[in-house]
């Protein structure tokens, strides 16, 4: 599961990684489609050789889990497969890319997609997949470049609001005041400061902050990312409602409460909300087991709802000897009953609309997570733009005393360049 961005979390900035998990769709390839390089499925690469596949786990939960469902497809199929938890994952598919011999099937996140797909590394096998409709279209849309899927998705998180309903209930608050518009989320969060906590925290980089843009009708790019638009007047909204809630002191980050994102200032209760993906919901229950809380959507801004979606996908090698199978043993990952039981498993979300019925049934508790799946956007995953948001991050914690229309200017001139390669 792979913990978007934050944590500073796994896909990430800040020494996070952002992220998450699940995936998609039928068993099995059709005959017809490409693979990258306008061949049809039965130019995909066979033989005997078991499948390698390289993962970035999030722990001993997932790592058993694809183990178990590898086990599983390998008894069915007559094929090997064997799953090797990663180290180090970007680092580790270069070596492996590098010496020619890569992993079969491995996780890519958006922010790594562009690079492998420019050289060469990943098959395009997007088209050869039995079902794709079934994949939220946001998700295929972040791991499609030049109008090609590349892989499927196999899971996915959106950001939400975490609030502690001890505190909330001692600062005179009922169900009836749970925000759905800025305004009330800026005066819930100054009725919850109070008895030296904060009333909201977030980690202060674009994977979290960017919600706020969404809500205002802003983005870092263009829908097609051949445009930067991150100075645009909406954005320029958003960032200053938040140092409007930093300025009143409501909202802190969660670097000025001393923890490195806000999962933890929200466990230790230094904080009475705070803006999170669900991979918080795991942390919660391993590290801060009596701390009683509820997930809501996140409030509307000017423009409606909005939250931001991060995801990984099933990578297929272009140099793999065996495709088919891979292609088949991904089949079987992204499956909608294989996706309900990973998200049983290690509490991740599934990457397909025909799951969602039964997931929110089985965890009506985070039900907002996946509610919000319409209104989440992705952040850009054009060459070039993963430096770009790292920077990003690297300002915005001191975004209070920045002005915000300089600060986003910086950043725009940063983004066109990248996006002119």
């Amino acid at each position: 599961m792979q913990r978007r961005t934050a944590r500073m979390l796994t896909a990430g900035a800040m020494a996070l990684t952002a992220a998450l998990t699940l995936s998609a769709c039928g068993s099995g390839f059709s005959s017809s489609g490409g693979n990258g390089s306008g061949g049809g499925a039965a130019k995909l690469t066979s033989s005997d050789d078991p499948l390698t596949v390289l993962i970035g786990s999030s722990g001993d939960a997932e790592t058993a889990a694809v183990k178990s469902a590898a086990a599983a497809w390998s008894k069915s199929s007559g094929t090997g497969a064997t799953v090797q938890p990663a180290n180090n994952l970007d680092q580790q598919l270069a070596q492996g890319f590098a010496a020619g011999k890569p992993a079969d099937v491995f996780y890519v996140s958006t922010s790594s997609l562009a690079g492998y797909a420019a050289n060469g590394s990943l098959l395009a096998y997007g088209d050869q997949l039995e079902d794709t409709s079934d994949f939220y279209p946001t998700l295929t849309k972040s791991f499609t470049v030049d109008d090609q899927l590349y892989c499927a998705p196999k899971d996915f998180s959106t950001l939400a609001l975490f609030i502690n309903t001890k505190d909330w209930k001692a600062a005179g608050l009922t169900d009836s005041d749970v925000p759905t518009t800025w305004d009330q989320l800026r005066t819930v969060s100054e009725k919850l400061t109070r008895d030296g906590r904060v009333g909201l925290t977030t980690s202060p980089q674009i994977e979290r902050l960017g919600a706020f843009m969404t809500q205002a009708g802003g983005a870092l790019t263009n829908s097609d990312q051949t445009k930067a638009t991150v100075d645009s007047a909406a954005n320029v909204e958003a960032l200053d409602y938040v140092k409007g809630l930093l300025d009143d002191g409501s909202m802190k980050f969660s670097s000025d409460l001393g923890e490195s994102w806000g999962g933890d200032a929200f466990g230790k209760d230094k904080a009475a909300m705070t803006i999170e993906g669900n991979w918080l919901t795991g942390a919660m229950s391993s590290s801060y087991p009596s701390v009683d809380y509820k997930v809501v959507a996140l409030p509307k801004g000017p423009k409606g709802a909005g939250t931001l979606q991060f995801t990984n996908c099933w990578g297929i090698a272009k140099d793999s000897p065996n495709q088919k199978a891979a292609l088949s043993f991904v089949e079987k990952m992204t499956s909608t009953d294989q996706q309900l039981a990973f998200a049983k498993a290690f509490g991740v979300m599934p990457s397909v609309e025909s799951a969602a019925g039964t997931w929110k049934q089985e965890y009506p508790q985070y039900a907002a997570f996946l509610d919000q799946a319409d209104a989440a956007q992705g952040l850009p995953n054009a060459s070039g733009t993963a430096d770009v948001i790292a920077d990003f991050d690297s300002k915005l914690g001191s975004l209070r005393t920045t002005d915000t229309k300089t600060l986003l200017e910086g950043v725009q001139k940063n983004m066109a360049a990248a996006l002119k390669g």
